[in-house]
């Protein structure tokens, strides 16, 4: 998408044409109107905010809320706002809804069954599960990495981590599906989708919560029904919603960070020979970094989740009133030239980047740690077991899916010599 001929002309945002290449709308933002106003195509009104200074103030600010309480009601509930359905499911009680005192109390009850050493072990079954994918797809000299590889990857990974059976974690791939294909389109598929997560995840809670103790229950839903701080129990509804938003936030994240990072060292073939020369050596340290400058140059969440003014506030020189809505532009923010040296330039040694693609303050991802060792997983086996690999077809041809908060990729067609296992 090109910024408008005349300057003074805001670009149209939110179009196809804008989806599959954003990057010099948001830099006409950042310079013209930093904070912008725009009607959004769900017909609410929000302030867009661009600039990375503004960003990471707003992300911290307090008095930008997570309560769509603060916002107008009739909006929230017809699914204007948040995750469709999450309001009619009783998943509103999670981690991206709520202010302290409520947030500080459940996030500490959730980082104690959701801490590192819980991620550093699980590992193995992540290099296990990448493995098998790639395996199922190595003979053919061909695949969709997104619906064979990113998409399948978190979805069985996160299921694991949460406690759900193997026997049922197909059933948890459909639904998560259903929020993928929906992600532009009709909002019913996802409310669907949500209220039978929302069943199975209370059936799941009360089969775990009778058998405590009387096997393995080091899960992270038998971790959240035992969690207590100060003899303050979750109840069920704040069990269900927080298992529920880490496997709503922890799979399509994934899905877009590994096939926008794989998109984005097809396009970089310098910048991805780089990597696999570092990776031969046996290497970590251009991975690390890698992967955070993938997250910064085309992350996987390109707005911030909604936050809503609690009084008047001034942000980037515009005044925000009481109740207006507030989306931080992460995808804007962390091409800032303000802040990063060459932006627009993917540079996996990169070591000034304080990105912002997990958030800033108290809502940093609780997340993160799974997300780096998916990511860094996923992509040095890629690129270690399929070293030729290469976009099937033109560039121009792909799409990117529609929606508001996530950025990511129908589809990744990819070719590379085939072998048997």
């Amino acid at each position: 998408m090109n910024a408008p001929d005349d300057p003074n002309a805001a670009p149209e945002l939110f179009t196809w044409e804008f989806a599959a290449d954003p990057y010099p709308a948001y830099a006409w933002l950042r310079e013209h109107a930093p904070v912008h106003r725009t009607k959004l195509p769900s017909g609410v009104e929000a302030w867009l905010v661009t600039r990375y200074a503004d960003a990471r103030q707003a992300l911290a600010d307090q008095r930008l809320s997570k309560n769509p309480a603060h916002h107008d009601e009739p909006a929230h509930a017809k699914g204007k706002t948040g995750i469709p359905g999450e309001r009619k499911a009783e998943l509103m009680t999670h981690l991206l809804n709520i202010d302290p005192p409520d947030h500080t109390r459940l996030r500490r009850l959730v980082s104690k069954a959701f801490t590192p050493r819980r991620v550093a072990e699980f590992g193995s079954r992540v290099q296990e599960l990448t493995d098998r994918l790639i395996d199922d797809f190595a003979a053919k000299g061909s695949a969709d990495l997104i619906h064979e590889f990113a998409f399948p990857l978190p979805i069985y990974a996160i299921c694991d981590m949460l406690g759900v059976p193997r026997e049922d974690q197909d059933d948890f791939r459909d639904w998560a599906g259903m929020m993928i294909r929906h992600g532009g389109g009709p909002r019913g598929g996802v409310a669907r989708s949500v209220k039978k997560m929302r069943g199975y995840l209370a059936e799941l809670i009360h089969r775990k919560r009778e058998a405590l103790g009387e096997g393995d229950d080091d899960d992270l839903i038998s971790g959240l029904i035992r969690a207590s701080d100060h003899g303050e129990h979750l109840t069920e509804n704040e069990a269900a919603a927080m298992a529920f938003i880490l496997l709503f936030a922890g799979f399509e994240t994934t899905v877009n960070l590994i096939g926008n990072g794989v998109y984005a060292l097809l396009r970089n073939p310098g910048q991805r020979a780089r990597l696999q020369e570092s990776l031969a050596a046996g290497e970590r340290d251009l991975l690390e970094t890698g992967l955070e400058e993938l997250l910064r140059y085309d992350g996987p969440v390109e707005l911030a989740t909604w936050r809503f003014a609690t009084e008047p506030l001034t942000l980037g020189g515009e005044r925000i009133e009481a109740g207006d809505p507030v989306l931080v532009v992460l995808a804007a923010a962390d091409r800032d030239p303000a802040r990063f040296d060459e932006p627009d330039t993917l540079d996996l040694a990169r070591r000034d980047n304080q990105h912002l693609g997990y958030g800033h303050g108290i809502h940093y991802c609780l997340g993160a740690p799974l997300a780096r060792l998916e990511g860094q997983t996923a992509l040095a086996t890629l690129l270690t077991r399929l070293p030729d690999l290469r976009l099937a077809g033109n560039p121009d041809d792909l799409r990117w899916r529609g929606g508001l908060i996530m950025r990511g990729l129908r589809t990744l067609p990819v070719e590379f010599t085939s072998y048997a296992n």
